[in-house]
């Protein structure tokens, strides 16, 4: 069943919940949903030791999209559904998901744990920074209602191969794609202030005081696995798991019995 969580600006965020016990808010990356991505299946492995909380991002699936963006409004949303769910809550945040669960736990959102997949982060040489001019580039496209460019364009950034990109247009989860496509310019704003190849600023996210289970994938590219062994050492009170075999794609069934050992201690 869905409910509502009023955001502090008014926008009506769409959410529900499933399973019993302490509440865990799952936190999506770029395009997805609650009807869309990984949520629906990492909910279902944490249902029985939990009770947990999807949603559907600012300006995806049933949520409203108030403008002007900004990142603090998507923490204020999160605030929101931690007050809804009784007023704490641990998160789990995938991809661009991490960085805003990161964000809100940093802002004083009360978080009891935090569990964080691969942040999209570009800390060394070992990835080129994200092109200066992706974030008005995708802006444009968004404004002219590209929004298939856009999402190739968001494809080709993310490194998807080009036959992928290519054939995306003809598969079914194009039109799932091209519906949120309005919402990269949300992830890039929340990303692209460490995607230049310098590492993590000292004290960015000293304010996160929750204990933090940091997690990367074993066939991940090695910025990948890089970036999150830096978020690890740099968080007050954080540990790094590298899941065997697991890409950014992660599987539910490998992350979630990973994740219910981390925040049932």
């Amino acid at each position: 069943m869905t409910t509502f969580a009023t955001s502090a600006d008014g926008t009506r965020i769409a959410c529900g919940a499933t399973g019993s016990g302490p509440a865990v808010i799952i936190v999506d990356g770029a395009l997805c949903s609650r009807g869309f991505g990984p949520s629906a299946k990492l909910a279902e492995a944490l249902a029985p030791h939990f009770t947990v909380h999807t949603y559907d991002r600012r300006g995806r699936g049933e949520s409203g999209d108030t403008r002007p963006y900004a990142v603090e409004r998507e923490v204020e949303d999160l605030a929101a559904l931690v007050e809804l769910a009784g007023g704490r809550a641990h998160l789990v945040g995938v991809s661009s998901g991490a960085v805003l669960a990161l964000e809100a736990a940093h802002r004083g959102v009360p978080v009891d744990k935090l569990a964080l997949y691969e942040a999209p982060l570009v800390v060394d040489g070992t990835h080129e920074p994200m092109d200066p001019e992706l974030p008005a580039r995708m802006a444009a496209l968004i404004a002219a209602d590209r929004r298939g460019e856009a999402v190739k364009t968001f494809m080709r950034w993310v490194g998807t191969p080009a036959l992928v990109t290519a054939v995306l247009p003809i598969m079914p989860p194009w039109k799932k794609l091209t519906a949120a496509a309005p919402t990269l310019s949300h992830d890039i704003a929340l990303v692209s202030e460490f995607q230049h190849g310098e590492p993590i600023p000292a004290g960015r996210w000293d304010g996160v005081k929750a204990p933090v289970l940091v997690l990367a994938g074993g066939k991940s590219p090695e910025y990948m696995r890089n970036s999150q062994a830096q978020l690890a050492e740099v968080l007050p009170d954080a540990e790094l798991r590298v899941l065997p075999g697991q890409t950014h794609m992660v599987k539910a069934n490998v992350l979630g019995p990973v994740l219910v050992d981390f925040l049932a201690r």
